[in-house]
């Protein structure tokens, strides 16, 4: 397949070679125009004379620019030094979550924040043992049952969550730095259905499923289900190279960009799991790369795909470091389907709409999507 001038660096973002700022180009010289900075210097004046409390010149500068990224996507960033020095620290691919675990209290009903150390970094932001957590990303958690909370504490390593502790305080970001096994996990079901739990892409992920497809003698399996529920996306690479197992030609997935070009990610010739009748199970929470080889396989006809909408996050994110140390992440590239549909903000729709039900267990849910795909002709 066709992966050559693409290239990952720390999860969650997916990017090309972070590019260096020298004096031999012109890429910071841009004309902006006067007015446009008459004003801002105005502006900047009045907030510095008038605001109630006296801030520095850099704070200001810092929440200027901070303000210009940011403004442009849910995705791009300005990165002060610590943050940048952290991330560049992260492993391409790997999965995470915060530093304590969540219970649920029977007494009072609520999840509650459990094995958080003294000293950890949310400990630091003033969270404790015992503390009830009302929303995670916005979303209610009182009804939700253990893995469907679980799941929304994961996600890419050095990715961030909004948490909040009560209907009256503001939520708090926290960042996913604890990283935790995403091993495929496989489960033979009583119907001779094999579910590959993948929680996020990773360099071996590919031949980690030709492994298992192998071991468990795909001859004798009556179908396959890869379950990408929660899995927040990984290596770009690591899905096209999965999606190459299950398709013999065609496009898996492009990129267009206005400063990095167009780029298309073609599937090779092959004839060793084409027979395979194949499922894919998603959420609201399947994203990124994950959506790539979704998409790949429901628009080439490959896979019957089931479960819920995915998220939505179809962008190629980028580097670009600063002198000072700081850095922007910043959308440079959008992913398309082979059939030419943007990923980002629409996600992927199953073939078939089927969400998790509250009070059903998850072993239950599997088995129900499992007779379903051995139903699909």
């Amino acid at each position: 397949m066709c992966c050559s001038g693409f290239s990952t660096v720390a999860a969650p973002i997916e990017k090309g070679t972070a590019l260096d700022f020298d004096e031999d180009t012109d890429q910071h010289y841009v004309e902006v125009p006067v007015d446009a900075i008459q004003q801002f210097v105005q502006i900047y004046g009045i907030v510095k004379d008038n605001y109630v409390d006296v801030k520095p010149d850099d704070v200001l500068f810092q929440q200027a620019i901070k303000g210009l990224v940011s403004g442009l996507d849910r995705y791009s960033r300005y990165l002060s030094p610590e943050d940048y020095k952290q991330l560049l620290q992260y492993t391409e691919g790997d999965l995470a979550s915060v530093d304590f675990a969540l219970g649920f209290d029977t007494h009072t009903r609520q999840w509650q924040i459990r094995d958080l150390k003294d000293g950890s970094d949310s400990y630091k932001l003033g969270l404790r043992n015992g503390q009830s957590v009302v929303k995670i990303d916005e979303q209610n958690i009182q009804s939700l049952n253990h893995d469907q909370v679980h799941g929304l504490l994961y996600g890419a390593i050095g990715s961030t969550l909004q948490l909040q502790t009560s209907l009256m305080t503001t939520a708090q970001t926290l960042v996913r730095n604890k990283k935790i096994e995403a091993d495929i996990q496989p489960v033979l079901l009583h119907n001779q259905v094999l579910v590959l739990k993948v929680k996020v892409f990773q360099q071996d992920t590919a031949n980690e499923i030709k492994r298992f497809l192998e071991e468990y003698d795909v001859t004798r399996l009556k179908a396959v289900f890869l379950d990408l529920r929660n899995n927040p996306g990984g290596l770009l690479s690591a899905a096209v190279e999965t999606a190459d197992l299950f398709l013999n030609q065609g496009i898996i997935v492009s990129t267009k960009s206005r400063s990095e070009g167009n780029q298309q990610f073609q599937a090779l010739p092959s004839s060793e799991f084409q027979k395979v009748k194949l499922g894919v199970l998603i959420n609201h929470r399947s994203a990124s790369a994950a959506e790539v080889f979704t998409a790949a396989m429901k628009e080439h006809q490959r896979a019957w795909v089931v479960g819920e909408k995915s998220y939505g996050k179809g962008v190629v994110q980028k580097l670009f470091p600063l002198p000072d140390g700081a850095a922007l992440q910043m959308t440079v590239s959008h992913y398309y389907t082979p059939n030419g549909s943007m990923i980002e903000g629409k996600g992927i729709q199953p073939d078939m709409l089927y969400p998790l039900p509250n009070e059903m267990r998850d072993e239950t849910y599997l088995d129900n999507v499992a007779e379903m795909l051995l139903k699909q002709k």
